[in-house]
This record gives C-alpha cells, sequence and structure tokens, in this order.
C-alpha cells in the first residue's frame, strides 16, 4: 500500500483530523488563479507489461552500438568484463562506506590499492580514497591550495575543460576567490606571456589541464617553474587518465586533479564517474575526502583502516577541508580493477593504440579540413575546423551510426566551425575513413555552391 494512492476514507480522516471539511477548505490560502481546476494532461495508466515494453522501445533510441568520435571528458574505451563481474559480488556491491574496519576490510583494502595505483601512475606520494569526478576534484585541488598558501586568487588556463571551469565558478563565488582566466596561443597551449602577467601576490595556484580540452599536451615542467618562481602553486587536471599511459606524469605540479572515467567506468550519461586528488605527503593534512592506510592489528597481521577522514561529520566544522562526504568506492573499485587488468604494460600499449588511431585520423581529416593546434604534441584529441556548421556534418553522419564529434561554437566561438574529435582504441579505421568521406563530401559542396553564387550574380 505504500505507493498507493490513499482511499476516499483515508483522505477524509486525513482532513478530519486537521480540521478541514474538503479539499477545498485545504488549499483556500492558496488564490483561484494558482489553483488547477482540472485533471492533469497525462497519459492513461499502464500495465506493467506495457511498460517493459515502452522502456525497451525508448532503450532502442539511444544509439546502441554507434560508433563515437565524442571525447571532452568522458571517453569511450573497452571495459574488460571481468569489471562487471567482480562489482556485483555482495561485499562490493552493497557497501556503503567502510566506518566499521573490521567487517570493511575487502572494500578497505582496495581503496588502498587504488591509492597506491594512483600514486604509481601520477607520479605523486598519496593518492585520497577518491572524489566525485574530475570537476569537483579539480575544484577541491584548487581550493586546497588556497588553504596552503593562505593566498585568495587563482588563474585558470582558458584550455581546461569549460565545464570544469563552470564548476569551480560555483566554488570561487561562495568562496570568494577571484578568478583570473589566460587565453591560449595558435597551437593550443597556454599564452606564457599573459600567465606570467596573470600572476600576482595573491595567486594561490595555476589550474591547467594536460592533456587539454583540444588534446593539446601543455608545457607543465615550464607553467610549474613559472608559478613556484612567483610563489603560486601549480594544480594540473588530466580529464584523460589513459594518456598517463604514455605522457610523463606531471611531476612538476603540487597537485594533481584527475578524472579516472577511462579506466573500466562505462557512459553513463555524465555518471557516476570517480575523481581523484594526489599530491605531496607534505600537504595530506588539507587534501579533501579520505585516506585508507595499511596497520597491523594486535596479533600481527596486515590489516586497513580509514587512517584521515578530514571532513565535518569527524573533525570540528572549521577544521574540515571539504564538504565532500563520501568516495566513489564502488567506482573506484572498476578503476582499480582495470588498471589491475592492464598492468603497466598494457596501459602503455592502449595509450599507444589512442595516439596511433589519433595520428591516422588527424591526417585524413587534415586533407578535407583544417586541422588546429597542430603545433603541439597531442594525445587522443584533436581539432577540426570546417566550412560547413558541424551540427549538421554530426546530423548527416548520424544517420550512418556514427557520432561526430563535440562542436566548440558553446565554448569558444572565435572557432567558428570547430569541433574537437576523439579516437580511442575502439574507433576502427573503417569508421575513421567513413567519417572523413563524409566530411569530405560536405567541404566539396560548400565550395561548390561558394564557387556558383558569383556566376549567378553576373547572369542576374
Amino acid at each position: 500500500m505504500r505507493y498507493l494512492p490513499k482511499s476516499p476514507a483515508d483522505r477524509e480522516a486525513m482532513l478530519k483530523t486537521i480540521g478541514a471539511r474538503s479539499i477545498d477548505d485545504l488549499f483556500a490560502p492558496i488564490p483561484p488563479e494558482y489553483r488547477l481546476n482540472r485533471d492533469l494532461k497525462i497519459p492513461r495508466q499502464m500495465a506493467e507489461s506495457e511498460i517493459v515494453d515502452w522502456f525497451r522501445e525508448r532503450s532502442r533510441e539511444n544509439g546502441d552500438g554507434y560508433a563515437t568520435f565524442l571525447g571532452a571528458g568522458a571517453y569511450y574505451h573497452y571495459r574488460p568484463v571481468i569489471i562487471d563481474s567482480l562489482i556485483s559480488r555482495g561485499e562490493f556491491l552493497t557497501a556503503y562506506t567502510p566506518y566499521q574496519a573490521e567487517i570493511s576490510q575487502g572494500t578497505l583494502q582496495s581503496i588502498f590499492e587504488f591509492q597506491t595505483m594512483i600514486s604509481e601512475l601520477t607520479g605523486m606520494e598519496v593518492a585520497n580514497a577518491s572524489m566525485y569526478d574530475g570537476s569537483t576534484a579539480a575544484a577541491e585541488a584548487v581550493m586546497m591550495a588556497v588553504r596552503l598558501t593562505g593566498r585568495r586568487s587563482v588563474v585558470v588556463a582558458r584550455s581546461v575543460h569549460p565545464e570544469y571551469r563552470q564548476v569551480l565558478s560555483t566554488y570561487a563565488f561562495h568562496q570568494g576567490m577571484p578568478l583570473a582566466t589566460v587565453p591560449f596561443k595558435d597551437n593550443g597551449r597556454i599564452d606564457f606571456k599573459e600567465l606570467e602577467a596573470a600572476i600576482t601576490s595573491d595567486t594561490a595556484c595555476v589550474l591547467v589541464q594536460s592533456p587539454n580540452f583540444f588534446g593539446t599536451i601543455e608545457d607543465v615542467e615550464a607553467i610549474g617553474e613559472l608559478a613556484h618562481s612567483k610563489g603560486a602553486m601549480l594544480v594540473v587536471a588530466i580529464a584523460e587518465a589513459i594518456s598517463l599511459g604514455i605522457v610523463a606524469p606531471p611531476k612538476a605540479a603540487d597537485i594533481i586533479a584527475m578524472e579516472a572515467q577511462s579506466f573500466g567506468v562505462p557512459l553513463g550519461f555524465g555518471g557516476p564517474y570517480c575523481g581523484v586528488i594526489a599530491t605531496r605527503e607534505a600537504y595530506v593534512r588539507q587534501m579533501p575526502g579520505r585516506l585508507v592506510g595499511q596497520t597491523t592489528d594486535r596479533n600481527g597481521k596486515r590489516g586497513f583502516v580509514l587512517t584521515l577522514a578530514t571532513r565535518e561529520q569527524h573533525i570540528r566544522r572549521e577544521k574540515a577541508t571539504s564538504n565532500i562526504c563520501t568516495n566513489q568506492a564502488l567506482i573506484a573499485l572498476m578503476a582499480n580493477i582495470f588498471m589491475t587488468v592492464y598492468g603497466k604494460v598494457g596501459l602503455k600499449e592502449l595509450a599507444k593504440q589512442n595516439l596511433a588511431k589519433t595520428a591516422y585520423a588527424a591526417q585524413q581529416f587534415a586533407k578535407h579540413g583544417k586541422v588546429l593546434f597542430s603545433g603541439a604534441p597531442r594525445f587522443n584529441e584533436f581539432v577540426v575546423q570546417t566550412t560547413e556548421d558541424p551540427y549538421a556534418i554530426n546530423a548527416r553522419i548520424l544517420g550512418h551510426k556514427i557520432v561526430g564529434g563535440l562542436p566548440l561554437k558553446k565554448f569558444y566561438p572565435e572557432l567558428g566551425n570547430a569541433s574537437v574529435w576523439c579516437c580511442t582504441e575502439l574507433t576502427s579505421r573503417s569508421i575513421i575513413d567513413t567519417a572523413v568521406g563524409h566530411v569530405a563530401d560536405s567541404e566539396r559542396s560548400v565550395r561548390s555552391a561558394q564557387q556558383e553564387e558569383p556566376a549567378e550574380e553576373v547572369t542576374r
């Protein structure tokens, strides 16, 4: 009866209890013009079998089986089948959070191993037990730098994921942190002259992303040297974790904020994902989230415990470092299994495949469109500028079960008809050739139309 409407007798009893004679009496304080005096315009009720059929039809509209060139912070990689087999075990699936170490050893050990592998991968000394996602991890890393330096303002590269910057803006507004944005140059990298001018004596940190939103790899060493020379910290965001299989980790960074979705986490309409903060041991007391440590019990056996939990539920509010109330334990476990399955050699080979597919695709696209930011190294994303609107191109190739690149007009209007395309190990050469063929056709059509227009004008 919990989810069924109340019976007329139930309603009458409830009205009598509160002293109202009717529903109209109950809603009398609400002006008549704001009351609905008709039935809701909703479809008739359906039987359970009809509801199941309806959802099956809707699922077919999702484009299952389509090839995709979308990236921009959410990446389509192969997920080893062992991941779902292991995370479905009751010990992991039903665990909320490891408050009681004596009955949560499995979860605690998996988190400890996750922290260890993330530290090795990023070149940092310590990593936390995961955050919500890459965007909140970046914002929390910036606030961590503010606490560590005692400074208030932040310098952000415009090549950082636009949605990461939007999340940071929300955090900054309520924290009273001024944000300064630094533009990018023709090669897609941060403008060093503008960066040097933007860093002041009140700059807590510089936030950059590498590979950045355009897929370009930033010169993190040089950026770190500049930031540190002025007493600011360097925070590096990594949206594509697979890049660490071949790109040197940003050891010049003081804090790394990473999205680990590429490590076996499915594309679930934006989440849940797995954010990470990795840093130096000296800064661990200001790290948000929680940290699992290894210890021994009174019998000398190895065990695992929550070593650090600097949130307001555990310590005084004024000492808390974050309002992030839990870690993504189950999602972090997916990443944990993924890293274990691939290992160091496998992850490097995977990254090489991504790099090779992208190099081939960029080369082919360059024959028919303009590939921007080609003057700097990239990972698995590149920007293509076309004569035709990329939305029109995407609509056309969607009919061939291909999802095109992400148009950039919304975030970078100055780039015109540009879109960022992504290739992973799941992007076949035939799919690349098909997409390039459609882009080539559209470019020829537009150019042909442009050439015909002056002739028509002369005729008239």
